[in-house]
């Protein structure tokens, strides 16, 4: 019988040693070496998660233990406050319950047509209700999360235009700003700041338009912004970019545009944007869903990364899907490849179709409305407490809006961790905002008393803080 661990694969101590000695490292602590040693877990840490107790512990006893480490979370009493790219949503059973069928749950990339063409029906219509939803000609199918994709959308403004400028909001997600740079860092590309105003939230077309010049490759906005505005100057943006020779790029939240002029409206030519509101639920952060369209220009469509399922018929004449457009290093393009996205959670794609298909345009309407009806409620709420000033910004917002504090955001938002609300995102050294400002939401899954509830407890915790 071979020693080591039941549950972990070659870890018989003489089938380990033949390995390390084969790659040239004494131990496998030598392999994380790069890893800094803070971020380890120390043998009292191990001890204190108790599922060792000197021998594998069964599966029934792992699974006790841990529901029972589960336990000591905090319970939340309102869903969280707290939007910036990822929203807390209402997602239909239906959803769930399509998504967990076999047939999708265990499916993989659909190599094989001939076998996948449930699969790349479903993706065919995720594709089909995106270009709906985004009045734009071309969507692929797809890519892992907003951030991702403006990433990919800043590499293909390169390819496309043979420039090295971007240009973005100061106040553009920093999350999805440092995931960006992560990607463009090789290409040559630098990623620029313009103004926005500070009263309003909106873009300085003025500055904007003094830092457009012939090497910038593409204009970025988000749509609404991460501060929660509004962006009303879009069209007028996408125009200062074009007559540039530059790409106008929009980064959208899918809600929104059931209100909002869609990207292609505003003269996009690349639109990127979360899929995670349509269905996908918070999922402790991921998996999520990067959508990527481009309106129909050659130049465009050939330069999209990942891939596109296209219908078609078979020779006997039955509808038929395929995929017509893979730009990944693993298929034939190898060294030519657009991008090297490769496996993506296509799950997640099929759970917006789902969601979308459910909905339709007027369901979507209505959840659109509830978040602007439920946010503007709670910034009004909010403005009645003594030294609180929301909405900070004047422009119009839909779901997130910034409010400034009389006290640090931080210390308020542990103090009402504590009474069980998860309450914004603190944004100190964000742009020009300050220890005092903090960043909240509110959508159609916060009721009225959810709201009255997070301004009872905040009024509190300022009484408390000298606020």
């Amino acid at each position: 019988m071979v020693d080591g661990h039941p549950w972990i694969p070659n870890s018989d101590p003489r089938v380990l040693g033949e390995m390390l000695r084969v790659i040239g490292v004494g131990s496998v602590e030598e392999l994380y070496g790069d890893v800094p040693r803070e971020v380890f877990m120390s043998g009292e840490e191990w001890d204190r998660l108790g599922v060792g107790e000197g021998r594998p512990l069964s599966e029934a006893e792992v699974e006790r233990r841990f529901n029972g480490l589960m336990e000591r979370n905090a319970r939340l009493r309102a869903p969280p406050f707290m939007g910036g790219g990822v929203w807390p949503r209402l997602v239909p059973a239906a959803v769930r319950f399509i998504v967990e069928r076999s047939e999708f749950l265990t499916a993989y990339t659909p190599y094989q047509a001939e076998i996948s063409q449930g699969l790349m029906q479903a993706l065919y219509e995720y594709q089909s209700l995106m270009a709906e939803l985004l009045e734009m000609e071309v969507v692929n199918s797809s890519l892992y999360d907003w951030s991702s994709a403006v990433g990919e959308a800043f590499l293909m403004a390169r390819r496309v235009t043979r420039r090295s400028r971007i240009l973005v909001p100061e106040t553009m997600n920093p999350l999805h700003r440092r995931v960006a740079e992560t990607y463009v860092q090789g290409a040559g590309i630098a990623v620029e700041s313009f103004r926005v105003d500070r009263e309003t939230g909106l873009a300085d077309l003025s500055d904007l338009e003094s830092r457009l010049s012939g090497d910038v490759a593409a204009v970025y906005i988000e749509y609404p912004g991460y501060l929660g505005v509004v962006e009303e100057n879009a069209a007028a943006i996408g125009e200062a970019a074009h007559r540039a020779g530059a790409l106008f790029i929009v980064g959208f939240e899918p809600i929104s545009l059931a209100l909002l002029e869609p990207p292609g409206r505003l003269g996009a030519d690349i639109a990127v944007g979360e899929g995670q509101p349509l269905g996908l639920g918070l999922n402790y952060g991921g998996p999520y869903l990067g959508v990527f369209a481009v309106r129909w220009e050659r130049r465009l469509v050939m330069q999209m990364p990942g891939r596109i399922i296209g219908a078609t018929r078979d020779a006997e004449g039955r509808r038929a899907y395929a995929m017509i457009l893979q730009t990944r290093e693993q298929h034939i393009r190898r060294a030519r490849a657009t991008s090297n996205i490769t496996t993506n959670e296509a799950l997640m794609a099929v759970a917006a179709a789902a969601y979308l298909s459910l909905l339709g345009p007027d369901g979507l309407r209505r959840v659109a409305e509830l978040s602007w009806l439920n946010a503007h409620y709670l910034a009004r709420r909010l403005s009645e407490l003594p030294g609180v000033e929301a909405p900070l910004l004047k422009g119009e917002f839909i779901m997130d809006f910034t409010v400034r504090l009389p006290v640090d955001a931080r210390t308020v938002r542990r103090r009402l961790a504590r009474e069980g609300f998860q309450a914004g995102i603190p944004l100190a050294g964000h742009a020009w905002l300050t220890e005092r400002d903090l960043l909240l939401t509110a959508t159609e899954v916060h009721t009225r008393r959810d709201m009255d509830a997070l301004v009872d407890a905040l009024a509190s915790a300022l009484g408390e803080l000298g606020g």
